[in-house]
């Protein structure tokens, strides 16, 4: 199954400082890239135990004693690491948002390029799909979802023309969805807004921000003192929630303070924000908005 190449592979795996014999999570496997690169760098006594909710990803599961693959979302990471004995790791690695196959299968209705019926389930056992979320909220909590999601200045407009559309029927197909909001589609700006407008009914659907803060939560239980966590965004809603848990141990506020006044904070950083160079996005669009934030817990 044709999945592209891994995003800032070297970096990413470079971040977690790997040990021969450590216990190793990749809580996003898809293609298998980043999994297939910390393996190469384990010895006999190493393990690592991957995990990925689409159902697709099972045929790239790497036949090796050590590699577990485990078809779930890693909101449940804790929970199924200690179903399967573990506690305590070395390093957790999270490549996020949609995985370029995912992208390139057009029935799976995540990319705008195909006309496809309104699905962008994650998982295929995923209740929630993107046809519910149009058909089905109300103009307000769409509105919410464009605004928050899709970062859109006119998502009460955007809902209400969705909404409006409704009274004459149900809107089944990507297709449809861009006639019903072709206004707001002017031609110099429509695949942006388009993508804008996916991407905040992708992660309303796959609850991707709650998923988010529930792994970045129980990674901080996982990790061994000294373990790394390896961490790729694609946009600045993810971004902010990593840069502010490994910076405060915590999403909103400050940290308290200890006895000397110093700010008490579960992690350090490793690196600086690292992007990837010119010569990857240019063999790898997929690449262009990544960023990489590697910390250490203390």
């Amino acid at each position: 199954m044709e999945y592209h190449n891994p995003v800032l592979l070297k970096e990413t795996v470079d971040g977690l400082n790997i040990k021969p014999n450590g216990v190793y999570v990749d809580v996003t496997f898809g293609g298998g890239g980043h999994s297939r690169e910390i393996m190469s760098r384990l010895g006999e006594g190493g393990r690592l135990i991957a995990f990925d909710q689409d159902e697709d990803a099972l045929e790239n599961a790497i036949d090796d004693s050590r590699f577990l693959l485990i078809n779930e979302n890693f909101r449940n990471i804790k929970r199924f690491l200690r179903f399967h004995g573990i506690r305590k790791v070395d390093g957790i690695l999270a490549d996020l948002g949609v995985s370029s196959h995912q992208f390139d299968v057009a029935e799976r209705g995540f990319s705008t390029r195909f006309e496809a019926d309104l699905d962008m389930r994650m998982s295929q056992k995923g209740e929630l799909s993107a046809y519910d979320v149009v058909n089905t909220y109300e103009e307000k909590e769409l509105s919410k979802v464009f605004f928050d999601y899709g970062e859109l200045k006119n998502a009460n407009a955007l809902a209400a023309a969705i909404v409006a559309y409704r009274s004459e029927g149900k809107i089944k197909s990507s297709e449809t969805l861009k006639q019903v909001l072709s206004r707001f589609l002017p031609a110099h700006k429509s695949n942006k807004i388009l993508a804008q407008i996916y991407q905040a009914i992708r992660i309303e659907v796959n609850q991707e921000m709650d998923v988010l803060k529930e792994f970045l939560e129980q990674s901080l239980d996982i990790l061994e003192v000294g373990g790394r966590l390896s961490v790729i965004s694609y946009h600045s809603l993810e971004d902010r929630l990593v840069k502010r848990f490994v910076k405060n141990g915590m999403f909103e506020g400050e940290p308290e303070k200890d006895f000397f006044g110093n700010f008490e904070v579960p992690f350090k950083t490793i690196e600086k924000l690292i992007v990837p160079s010119n010569e990857e996005i240019k063999l790898n669009n997929r690449a262009r908005s990544a960023k990489l934030r590697v910390a250490e817990k203390k």
